[in-house]
């Protein structure tokens, strides 16, 4: 039993024995299949590696090529540059050497020019001076024969220029104005022709105070009244002045408004045809008349801008002006000389291409400030130009009006210069105003004086009515050619210092007489 026992513990010793080499065995012979297997794997990334780094050195040889390769373009480029750089540094050193050249030549040349013209130069000197010697010397000796000093020649010279040019400039002053007044005239004689032609209206001149007829002298106690309470009463209500005198039937109504004037006739005519003369009849007849007189008014205003053909204006407008119907300028009818005025001034501005309507209109209005000019101060232009702007016309318009008399405002435009010629046409016309006596030798008296106010005058006469200067000068001091000049002075000043209708011609006389007596 035991020796089993120990049979089968050898056994089981000589199994693990067995089995532990078996195992070690099988062991052993893992390792060294592993072994094998791994140095095979060794081996085979050995090898990948290799040929990789093969790969990797044939790239690199490659790229080292290459980068020879264009290592040696670059070089051969930049070779081929420098080369290329140095040609042209080359040619332009070469330029700049020939005008370095060309600059020593003409450097060169400048020294010997500059020598040539010092030479000259003080040849020149030398000869200016042996030239000023000479011109000393003929001085002098014109001077020894001349009998005068190089001053005295010189002032002389001058005053001889001096009146070349004088005479000379007044031949040619003359032949421009001969030819522009040959232009001028023919075609201003035109048109203004034209326009009077068509504007040949008549004007009655109207005195400035007021006449009132009566039937008898009677009538003159019953106007003044007991203790004369009913003229005071008719001069408060009118606002005029009666003068009752030894007029023989005929009382004289007196005042500056030729308005309130035109009432207070209406009036007194009415109560010496009624015959009830009193107070309170008075206020009453006055105040119809006042209603009659603005009924006339307002109806002349309208006629006169139908007449004129002037269209738009406000009623208002239109009532002061047909205030001018009553107001008259040295026996001119305002009114009258306002209609006419704008027929010209449309005709002349249709002939010279302005504007029609502003001319028109201007030309109707401008005496406008006539009939407020007892109510407010300042000339009559200047007011007529406000009522005007205050009634909304156009600047044109107010500028036209305000211009038709120079002494206010020069004209601007050609409208206003239009109408300017248009006023002085109508005021000038023959038959168009009457001059007081007074007034009149005035005028005449003052051309004269303006005219014996110049040096060479001898005489001067103003005739045609003022209208023509004729002036006599010495001989000895204004000669053919300074007469002319005389003429446009005096016209000139004339047109400074004098206001005249129309124009007046300057005419200057200039004779000559030789004497001799035969023996």
């Amino acid at each position: 039993m035991q020796i089993s026992t120990a049979f089968a513990i050898i056994i089981f010793a000589i199994l693990v024995v067995g089995a532990s080499a078996a195992l070690m065995a099988g062991i052993f012979i893992g390792l060294t299949r592993n072994k094998a297997s791994y140095e095979e794997k060794m081996r085979t990334l050995k090898e990948m590696s290799e040929q990789r780094l093969f790969q990797v050195q044939e790239q690199q040889s490659i790229a080292l090529r290459e980068a020879r390769d264009e290592t040696s373009q670059i070089r051969t480029a930049i070779e081929r540059d420098n080369a290329e750089r140095r040609t042209e540094l080359q040619r332009q050193e070469r330029r700049i050497q020939q005008k370095e050249e060309n600059l020593e030549r003409k450097m060169d040349a400048l020294e010997q020019r500059e020598r040539k013209l010092n030479t000259k130069e003080r040849n020149l000197d030398q000869t200016r001076e042996e030239l000023e010697q000479i011109k000393l010397q003929q001085t002098a000796e014109l001077e020894r024969i001349a009998k005068l000093t190089e001053d005295q020649a010189q002032e002389l010279l001058l005053a001889r220029i001096e009146q070349q040019v004088r005479t000379e400039a007044v031949l040619r002053t003359r032949r421009i104005e001969e030819q522009a007044r040959e232009e001028a005239e023919s075609k201003a004689r035109e048109i203004i022709t034209l326009a009077i032609q068509r504007c040949a209206s008549d004007q009655v001149a109207e005195a400035v105070v007021s006449v009132v007829p009566l039937p008898n002298d009677e009538m003159k106690g019953r106007i003044i009244g007991r203790e004369g309470r009913n003229i005071r009463a008719l001069e408060a209500a009118t606002g005029v002045d009666l003068i009752i005198d030894d007029t023989p039937e005929a009382v004289i109504l007196s005042g500056f408004d030729p308005v309130r004037r035109e009432i207070a006739r209406v009036a007194l005519t009415k109560l010496i045809m009624d015959g009830r003369i009193h107070p309170a009849r008075i206020e009453d007849v006055v105040a119809k008349a006042r209603q009659e007189v603005d009924l006339i008014v307002r109806e002349a205003g309208e006629n006169a801008a139908l007449e004129a053909n002037v269209h738009g204006l406000q009623p208002e407008l239109l009532k002061i002006l047909g205030r001018l119907r009553f107001r008259t300028s040295y026996g001119q009818n305002v009114l009258a000389h306002s209609v006419e005025v704008s027929i010209l001034a449309a005709t002349i501005a249709h002939e010279l291409g302005a504007d029609v309507n502003v001319c028109k209109t201007a030309a109707l209005l401008h005496d406008m400030g006539k009939a407020i000019d007892q109510e407010v101060e300042g000339p009559h232009a200047i007011i007529g130009g406000e009522i005007a702007k205050r009634f909304g016309k156009s600047p044109k318009i107010v500028h036209a009006m305000v211009a038709h008399h120079a002494t206010e405002t020069e004209p601007q435009t050609l409208e206003a210069a239009i109408v300017q010629a248009a006023d002085a046409i109508s005021a000038a016309r023959p038959g168009a105003r009457r001059e007081t006596i007074d007034l009149y030798i005035k005028r005449l008296e003052g051309l004269e004086h303006i005219a014996n106010s110049f040096t060479g005058v001898e005489k001067s006469f103003a005739i045609q009515a003022g209208r023509e200067v004729r002036i006599i000068v010495k001989p000895e001091e204004v000669d053919e050619y300074a007469a002319g000049r005389l003429a446009s002075d005096i016209a000139h000043k004339i047109e400074e210092d004098m206001d005249y209708p129309g124009q007046i011609k300057i005419c200057v006389v200039r004779e000559t007489r030789s004497v001799d007596y035969a023996r």
